[in-house]
């Protein structure tokens, strides 16, 4: 009797977290097909919006850049995750934290710092003599700008797939190539380009739908410069007609679904054609000792490293110290007035820090909540409705962010049935978003740390009449608790400087740090902008370090950019 009522409760439990799940997997997606199919009242047809030559246009310059800024990120992410697996490069932990940095700062910010060091008014050029004359237009504000710094924002993202499936090449192979004579360069491009082919198409591919998805970038240089991609038009079409448009920005949200969809059908594809499977993987993988040639490849990797995130943040930096913008900074003319003013005497950056923080800390803590006893349903029970529920988890996530910002719109403008209530215009939005758009930043690593575990500690307790709350909170909880604290940690630093979904969401009162800083550069406020962006970022490099530090006493892998 005792087992059948404890089977009855976990029964109703998994019940109430598919309930919870599939309203925030699956009722966005949904609602955003709905609209696109069926117009709400005012709404026009989607074929009125699809002929329209203002779409065609926008999303022939997504195709563009997200081209661009794919191939580009590729190339460095390449570059430096074979120095920094393969090789015998010094200071291999300080050089990989340098360079993953600028996947972690927010893309508004990685816009502003870049900016910063062209125009007439960057104050490193300046400083150096070299700045254009005033008037000049600031050469980032173009389609080769926008490709620059989605390649230059998204090579860690190549670097970290690539570099993870470096780390488990199989020695042997690379041995067995070095002793026919093969040299270092042939090795590279017969035997580990080949075997290494699945992770850097996944690599390609996550940065193809972040590139698809991205709106900071565009939006700060492709507002001013005339360059308008879907992202950007949504945005642009919601700012100036509001709610009225919804069907309309959803049937062009649906069409980023569609290339983002797309490309993950490539990516089957190309993976489809070979058979990628290796006899078995190695603890210590392969290290060419470069010799003569180290210095040369250590300040190869360096100087990716100072031009992808040193450069561009010392210009914001700079920026954020000199008394107006376009002026010189001098010794003598140095202030801290633009830091006091972002954090003291302005009501919404202060509001912003805080609502980020709140918001990021309790979407973490929400999804753990969530993904803990999820995660072991999923790992222990499976079958085909947690499976398809895992899989329906993942759609919020590769979703552009804008995209599921009109999809919480038409879910949540009218107030909720039975509650009398509403979410839209108020901060409540963002966080449910927050909890859509990262479930699976927690549920996969659980997930997956619950598949690893070993069952027969909790047959035993099971068998000693332990109930499914006490081995949880005894036996699971305590083995999984470092993989859901790494997930967390990766919410918190991802929604803490959030703008793609925010900037469509926030209101009055319900400001985020990201657009905070959106709004400062977008009215012309560029030394504010370029402080409460520095702040940022000192706040994302302090919760990096400190996680690296923790790191050490967390299982192999569980921070991502730790060796």
């Amino acid at each position: 009797m005792g087992a059948s009522t404890g089977r009855g409760r976990e029964d109703w439990l998994l019940a109430a977290l598919v309930a919870v799940t599939a309203v925030l997997a699956v009722a966005p997606v949904l609602r955003l097909l709905l609209e696109s199919a069926f117009p709400s009242a005012g709404g026009g047809p989607a074929v009125a919006v699809l002929s329209q030559p203002a779409t065609w246009n926008a999303a022939r310059r997504t195709l563009e850049t997200t081209l661009g800024g794919t191939l580009l990120a590729a190339a460095i992410g390449c570059v430096m995750a074979l120095l920094a697996a393969l090789t015998d490069v010094r200071a291999r932990p300080l050089l990989v934290f340098g360079f993953v940095l600028p996947l972690m700062i927010p893309p508004q910010v990685t816009a502003i710092a870049w900016l910063q060091v062209f125009g007439p008014a960057s104050p490193l050029l300046k400083m150096l003599d070299l700045a254009p004359p005033l008037g000049t237009r600031n050469p980032l504000y173009t389609r080769e700008g926008i490709i620059l710094l989605l390649g230059v924002h998204y090579a860690p993202l190549v670097f970290l797939t690539l570099r993870a499936g470096l780390r488990r090449l199989p020695r042997d192979f690379v041995e067995a190539a070095l002793a026919t004579g093969a040299s270092p360069l042939r090795v590279v491009s017969t035997v580990i380009v080949p075997i290494m082919m699945p992770s850097l198409v996944a690599g390609v591919m996550l940065t193809m739908v972040s590139c698809v998805g991205n709106f900071g970038i565009p939006a700060l240089l492709g507002i001013p410069g005339g360059y308008t991609v879907l992202t950007t038009l949504i945005y642009q079409r919601l700012a100036g007609l509001g709610p009225r448009v919804l069907s309309d920005v959803a049937t062009l949200s649906v069409l980023i679904g569609l290339i983002v969809l797309v490309g993950i059908w490539l990516q089957a594809r190309l993976l489809a054609r070979a058979d990628y499977r290796i006899g078995g993987t190695s603890a210590d993988p392969p290290r060419f000792e470069l010799g003569r040639w180290r210095p040369a490849a250590e300040a190869l990797a360096w100087g990716l490293v100072l031009f992808t995130f040193v450069l561009p943040m010392l210009a914001m930096v700079l920026t954020s110290l000199v008394p107006a913008y376009g002026v010189k900074l001098t010794a003598a003319n140095a202030t801290l007035e633009n830091y006091r003013f972002v954090m003291f005497d302005h009501g919404p950056t202060r509001r912003a820090f805080v609502n980020s923080f709140l918001l990021s800390a309790g979407a973490a803590l929400a999804l753990v909540a969530l993904s803990l006893p999820l995660g072991w349903f999923m790992a222990r029970r499976g079958g085909r409705l947690l499976g398809a529920l895992a899989f329906a988890s993942e759609l919020p996530y590769a979703l552009p962010g804008v995209v599921l910002a009109i999809a919480c719109i038409l879910l949540f403008l009218k107030p909720l049935p039975l509650l009398g209530f509403g979410l839209y215009n108020t901060v409540w939005i963002i966080l449910v978003a927050y909890l859509m758009r990262f479930l699976i930043l927690v549920l996969r690593p659980v997930v997956g740390a619950y598949q690893q575990l070993d069952r027969s500690y909790e047959e035993a307790a099971q068998m000693a009449g332990a109930r499914f709350a006490f081995r949880q909170r005894t036996i699971a909880l305590p083995m999984v608790a470092p993989a859901a604290a790494a997930g967390a940690l990766i919410v918190f630093l991802t929604a803490f400087n959030e703008l793609t979904v925010s900037a469509l969401l926030w209101s009055s009162g319900a400001e985020t740090l990201g657009v905070a800083v959106f709004s400062l550069e977008q009215g012309g406020d560029s030394t504010y902008a370029a402080a409460l962006a520095g702040l940022s970022v000192v706040v994302t490099i302090a919760i990096m370090a400190a996680t690296s530090l923790a790191g050490r006493r967390m299982p192999k892998g569980v921070v991502p950019w730790r060796d």
